[in-house]
């Protein structure tokens, strides 16, 4: 199948990778390349990068104006396959050929920008990606295909390339099938709606253990999950739910990570970082503030 490709992330290069080795991709439209790090040098996208390493003749477009558009218009190809591109298509593009994304979550829950994060917080049993026609809406197209693993207490980092294996499965599925699918209106009356993520959502208070733990694996790779103070907080694991406490009690100290009670429940923590230093591991920060068992983290 002659395919056009829209997609910027990891998660749509491990995609366009599969559909690489199975059909003709004739077209890339990715992000522009930007620039990241501390050094502020400028990265190209993943699926950008995929490409030219493979050293593939494949046209590359950066920015979906009208001169792109047009071009698109005059690549012969049977279908537009959309992951993670980061922006609604407009009609004209649409009309171009059969659309179809693949959504990181079980639609039609979480539509929108962050999907895997609103997994994760809302402590679903079970996440997925759905495969669906595109219309001018939010994710809101007929449903092709779902698949689904177990909520097994994956971070963010974890579950984007759980789901982005796992949708490039989904897509190779359906285009072998592709004529025997009867599409599946979504449930208006079921969706819902996850924003793009700001550094913000990460700060908490320690007042619910498994509230903060739950947050720290949908914000394990950005923005993480801090104090107010700006005290970053790493590997946290929760110990029980039940106790009440004095908010950011030490509770027990050992080598490895810390016990830190909260209003409701306690969590062990491994490593913190104090704005503008290296992270270093719980005890030895404890160490350096003379912090001990009994004693307020804050």
């Amino acid at each position: 199948m002659n395919i056009i490709f829209m997609g910027t992330p990891t998660y749509a290069a491990v995609i366009l990778e599969s559909l690489l080795k199975n059909h003709n991709i004739k077209a890339l439209v990715c992000q522009s390349d930007k620039k990241s790090g501390r050094s502020m040098q400028l990265k190209m996208p993943p699926t950008k990068a995929l490409i030219l390493n493979k050293k593939l003749d494949i046209p590359i477009f950066q920015d979906l104006n009208e001169d792109t558009i047009k071009s698109l218009q005059n690549i012969p190809c049977d279908m537009i396959i959309v992951a993670a591109f980061g922006r609604i298509l407009s009609r004209e593009v649409l009309d171009i050929a059969p659309c179809i994304n693949l959504h990181a979550s079980i639609l039609p829950k979480f539509r929108g920008a962050s999907p895997i994060q609103a997994s994760i917080l809302e402590n679903e049993k079970y996440f997925g990606v759905s495969v669906m026609k595109m219309e001018e809406g939010l994710d809101c197209g007929d449903i092709l295909g779902i698949k689904v693993i177990k909520n097994t207490q994956q971070n963010a980092v974890e579950l984007f390339k759980q789901l982005s294996h796992l949708a490039a499965e989904l897509i190779l599925e359906f285009l072998e099938i592709i004529d025997c699918v009867m599409p599946l209106k979504q449930r208006e009356c079921e969706s819902s709606f996850c924003k793009k993520i700001k550094k913000e959502f990460g700060e908490v208070v320690l007042d619910n253990a498994q509230e903060i733990v739950v947050k720290s694996l949908a914000y394990e790779s950005w923005p993480g999950i801090f104090l107010k103070n700006g005290l970053k907080m790493r590997g946290l694991i929760l110990e029980e739910m039940e106790s009440k406490n004095p908010a950011g009690l030490i509770l027990k100290v050992t080598k490895e990570k810390v016990l830190v009670g909260t209003k409701m429940g306690s969590m062990w923590i491994e490593f913190l970082q104090s704005p503008s230093k290296n992270i270093v591991s719980a005890y030895q920060y404890l160490q350096g503030k003379r912090l001990k068992e009994g004693d307020i983290l804050e």
